[in-house]
Order: structure tokens, then C-alpha cells, then sequence
């Protein structure tokens, strides 16, 4: 008896939070619109303004990059041939050969001259 008292007490509880309540919306509040009038006549120039003062010099810029290589200039002319040189000395005279042996059986002919 004990458990079915709580039990029944559960599900009493249970079926009475599941129910759904009706809600209700309060009634939205009237909005009020405004219309605008016609437009009003247009109005008169007014005075121009003073001048401004003039404003401070700026900076001074930065210095600028350093410029490319020049291009290599064209060759010079050719000289002119220098003057002939003086004729050398006459040069030593050469060493003697050696005398020549004495023949052996051989004769040379020589051919007459026509």
C-alpha cells in the first residue's frame, strides 16, 4: 500500500504538469503614423564664408635612389706604324767543318752542260 500511494501521488503529478496551458497574447499597442505636410518655400543664399588661413609647408621628401651605371665608352683609334729600324750588324762567322775523307772507288760524273 505503501508504493501504490506514492506511485498514484507520481502520476498525478506527472499528468498535471503535462498539460499544456493556454497562454494569452496581450493585445498589440496601435501605432500612430505621421504624414508630413507639403514642403515650404526654398530660402535665400546665404553670405560666403572667409577664407581659410594658408596651412604649414610639408616636409621635406626623402632622397632619392642612386642611379644606374653609365654605359662603357667605344675604343680608341689605332696608332700609327712606328719608322723601319736600322739594318743589323753582319753576324759572326760560323765554326769550320771538318776536311772531308779521301774517296774510295767512287767516280762521279758530271754532265756537260748544254
Amino acid at each position: 500500500m505503501k508504493h501504490s500511494t506514492l506511485l498514484a501521488a507520481l502520476v498525478a503529478t506527472l499528468a498535471l504538469c503535462a498539460c499544456e496551458k493556454p497562454t494569452t497574447a496581450p493585445a498589440p499597442a496601435q501605432t500612430t503614423v505621421i504624414v508630413p505636410g507639403p514642403a515650404g518655400a526654398t530660402g535665400a543664399t546665404g553670405a560666403a564664408g572667409v577664407d581659410g588661413s594658408k596651412g604649414n609647408t610639408g616636409n621635406t621628401g626623402n632622397t632619392g635612389n642612386t642611379g644606374n651605371d653609365g654605359a662603357n665608352g667605344n675604343d680608341g683609334a689605332n696608332g700609327s706604324n712606328g719608322s723601319r729600324g736600322a739594318t743589323g750588324a753582319t753576324g759572326n762567322d760560323g765554326n769550320k767543318g771538318d776536311t772531308g775523307k779521301t774517296g774510295g772507288d767512287t767516280v762521279i760524273v758530271v754532265p756537260a752542260q748544254k
